[in-house]
Formats: C-alpha cells, sequence, structure tokens
C-alpha cells in the first residue's frame, strides 16, 4: 500500500514538473513571437517616417513633344491661294472668310499695328513667328465653321495651342479696335436712316426690332446647370438684340442666364441708359396727327405695354387689327433675321459653346457681333442704296433726328425728379395704347390697298 501510494505521487511530480517546462516554452515562444512582430512594427513605422521625411525624388521631366510642321510653308500656301496670284476666286474668298478682301486686310492691319501679338517677330532660334495672316485666318475659320482649334494644323501648319491664343487674341483686338465704332448706338445720322426706312415701311418713329436669343452651354458647370437652363432643358446664355432693317445690330446685352425670360432680361438691360440720362439723340414724329417726342422698338407678345414698345395685336377680328398685325409682324422679323445671318455667318456661335466661363463667351459673341455689323456696313449698297436715302429723309424730314440731347425742359427739377419724370414716361401704358391706336389708323390709311 506504501509502494503504491510513493508510485503515484513520484508520478504526479513528474507531471506539475512537465507542465511547468510547458508553461515556460509558451511563455519563452510568445516571447519571442511578441519580439518579431514588435521589430516587424518596429521597421515598417521607420520606413514609413523615413518616405515622409526624406525628399521625394521628382520624377524625370516629361519633354513636351515637338512637330516641326514648317510654319512658313503654311504662310506661303495661304499668300499663294488668295492673295498673291490668287488661285481661288473672290467669290470663294467671300464665302470661306464671310467677308470681301478688302475688309479681312483691314482687320488684319489693324491688329498688326495695335497689338503686338499679331506682328511677326523672330524667335530665340531666329526663325520668325507665325505671320498676321495666319493668326487672323486660323481664328477667322474656328468662328466661321465652328471648328476644333486643331482642325486647320494641316493646311495653316499651327497646333491646337497656337490657334487657340490666336483666337484669344483675335477676340480682344477686334473688341478693343472697332468696338467703339461698330458698337455704338445711333448717332444723328443713324437715326436718319432708321427713321426714314420706319416711316416707308408704315412705322413712323421705329428705331428697330428687339428679341432674345439662347445660345446654348454645353460645358456649363453642373453646380450651375439649374440656373443656366431655361425651358429647352439644357443650360444656355441669353443675348438681348436690337436690329434694324440693314440687320445691323445696334444694341447687344449679353450674360444673363438662360432660365430668364425677356422681361427679367428687360429689367437688368441698359437699353435705356441713355434716354435715362438725357444723352440720346432727340426724336420727333407725327402718326395721324399726334406728335410723338421718343422713338420705340416693335417687339413680341411678352414685353410689357411701354411707350417705347409697340406689339401686335393677338386674334384680330377686323380688317384694320388684321393689317396692322401683319405688317407689325413682318417688321419684327428684323431682329430674327439677324440672329439668323449672325449664327449662319458664324457657326461658332450657332453650336453648343465648348468655352468654361461666360466671360470669354461673352467676347467671342461681341468680336462676332462687330464683324456682322462690319459686313453689313461693307455690303448693305447692295441691296440698299443708303445714299438716297439720307437724302430723302434730310428733305422731307428736316428736323426729325438732331445733334441736341433728348432733353426734357422742366424748370425747377432736379437730376433726380427728372429720372423719375423719364422712368414713368419711357413705361406709360396710356402713350403705349394711343401710340398704337394712331399706328393703326396710319396704316390702315396708307396700305390698306
Amino acid at each position: 500500500m506504501s509502494e503504491s501510494n510513493s508510485n503515484s505521487d513520484s508520478s504526479n511530480d513528474n507531471i506539475v514538473d512537465q507542465n511547468r517546462l510547458s508553461d515556460y516554452q509558451w511563455e519563452a515562444e510568445a516571447n519571442e513571437r511578441s519580439e518579431a512582430i514588435q521589430n516587424i512594427i518596429n521597421q515598417r513605422m521607420n520606413a514609413h517616417v523615413n518616405r515622409i521625411i526624406r525628399q521625394p525624388i521628382p520624377p524625370p521631366r516629361r519633354r513636351r513633344r515637338n512637330i516641326e510642321r514648317n510654319r512658313e510653308e503654311g504662310h506661303n500656301q495661304l499668300y499663294n491661294d488668295y492673295f498673291m496670284n490668287p488661285v481661288y476666286p473672290e467669290e470663294l474668298f467671300r464665302r470661306r472668310f464671310r467677308m470681301r478682301k478688302h475688309l479681312f486686310m483691314r482687320i488684319v492691319n489693324a491688329l498688326s499695328a495695335n497689338d503686338r501679338f499679331f506682328q511677326q517677330r523672330a524667335g530665340g532660334n531666329g526663325r520668325p513667328s507665325f505671320s498676321p495672316l495666319q493668326r487672323c485666318t486660323a481664328a477667322l475659320r474656328v468662328l466661321a465653321y465652328g471648328t476644333s482649334t486643331d482642325s486647320v494644323d494641316e493646311y495653316l501648319r499651327m497646333s491646337d495651342t497656337a490657334v487657340r491664343d490666336s483666337l484669344k487674341s483675335f477676340v480682344e483686338g477686334v473688341i478693343n479696335c472697332f468696338g467703339n465704332e461698330y458698337l455704338r448706338r445711333p448717332n444723328p445720322q443713324d437715326l436718319g436712316r432708321l427713321l426714314h426706312m420706319g416711316q416707308a415701311r408704315g412705322f413712323p418713329g421705329m428705331l428697330g426690332s428687339i428679341d432674345c436669343m439662347h445660345w446654348e452651354w454645353k460645358n456649363c458647370p453642373t453646380a450651375w446647370a439649374g440656373q443656366y437652363a431655361g425651358r429647352s432643358s439644357k443650360p444656355t446664355i441669353i443675348l438681348e438684340a436690337v436690329a434694324s432693317y440693314d440687320l445691323w445690330i445696334w444694341h447687344a446685352f449679353f450674360g444673363t442666364p438662360g432660365s430668364l425670360n425677356d422681361i427679367n432680361v428687360l429689367q437688368r438691360s441698359p437699353l435705356f441708359n441713355d434716354v435715362l440720362e438725357e444723352s440720346a439723340p432727340a426724336v420727333s414724329f407725327a402718326v395721324n396727327g399726334t406728335e410723338y417726342h421718343m422713338g420705340y422698338y416693335l417687339a413680341d407678345g411678352i414685353y410689357p405695354g411701354w411707350a417705347t414698345f409697340v406689339k401686335t395685336i393677338s386674334a384680330p377680328q377686323i380688317q384694320k387689327h388684321k393689317l396692322f398685325a401683319a405688317r407689325q409682324e413682318s417688321c419684327r422679323k428684323d431682329v430674327e433675321r439677324a440672329f439668323g445671318v449672325l449664327q449662319a455667318r458664324f457657326a461658332f456661335v450657332k453650336r453648343p459653346c465648348l468655352l468654361w466661363d461666360p466671360a470669354s463667351m461673352g467676347k467671342v459673341l461681341m468680336a462676332c457681333i462687330i464683324m456682322h455689323n462690319m459686313i453689313v456696313e461693307d455690303e448693305r449698297e447692295t441691296y440698299l442704296n443708303y445714299e438716297n436715302i439720307i437724302a430723302e429723309f434730310k428733305e422731307d424730314n428736316p428736323t426729325s433726328a438732331s445733334d441736341d440731347p433728348y432733353e426734357y425742359h422742366r424748370l425747377g427739377r432736379s437730376p433726380q425728379e427728372r429720372f423719375v419724370e423719364i422712368h414713368g414716361e419711357i413705361r406709360d401704358r396710356a402713350t403705349h395704347i394711343a401710340l398704337k391706336n394712331d399706328l393703326v389708323e396710319h396704316i390702315w390709311q396708307n396700305f390698306r390697298n
């Protein structure tokens, strides 16, 4: 019995010793594993810190690819095709450049004289830069055809960047050189032609027709899309314009979002600023025995009933009203024709705009309007004899348009009171109704046969 107890005690001691040994081994292995993990963490942390602290090595600079386009060949090709013993006749030049050759050369010479960018100079390697003909032709082709800036590379030997820079400088140069002359308000001589033509068409005192055009903005930022999207659900920017019978655009106001209507645009427009400032030439005319002293514009039905707007008669019932509505709607189409001709001449304005900011869009549009007016001035003798019109108008109406400013002779009135008074006369609805009734009678008496 004692021997069996001693054997069991010895076996228990062996088991306890083995358990203690296994515990020591486990602890040692655990310590080794923790030390190994800690070393790995330290190495990773040190490597990460070293990457942050250490100055990064910049990648090798990638040089821009240079393509030898032989720009001199592009200038010689253009010069031989259109200017020196031209291959293409004048009518093809007019079709492709949208204007006559002498008018195009007038623009080129003005830009070369006033903008250093268009002056041909030698570069650092002694090689001449692009010629003024190349730069102006590239910019005009992009505006006329509405194509991308690399579409003239094969013909003019100009890269996409060079054409883009030429377009930007061309637009700004046209505005700076010709904006004051071809974006002017009508002077007394212009008013003579406008009033004479309006009287011949049955609307004495008419200064033109007014309307708005939407230009789609393809690259409008998404954050602005709701503000610029109108009834077409596409972002657009509005142009308000006044045009006359010869398609000259006398007033252009661009930049309002496409979600607005014509009345909202009119509230922001500077159309009547010269009248409010008493700096507009005086206008006097008589209709049906009534004397009026403020010109007016033909407008569609959305415009308000002001003394400066004459609208059509919706759903006319009697022959007198039908005749007036027909003539008013036909004459009001002058501004629609001007928009159509402007977009036909410069497809860049007709297609959705790929520019990124409204300011650049406005510069492009104003430059196109300036060149449009230059073309009208250069070619309108082909469909209107303006010298005879001026002579006839001066004989028939020697005092209708004078150099004196449009003044209100109100004694004892302050400038603020005169401003409010003129503002009220522009928006006078009673004058609007009386003028419209007098025009109905005038057209019925003179054009019913």
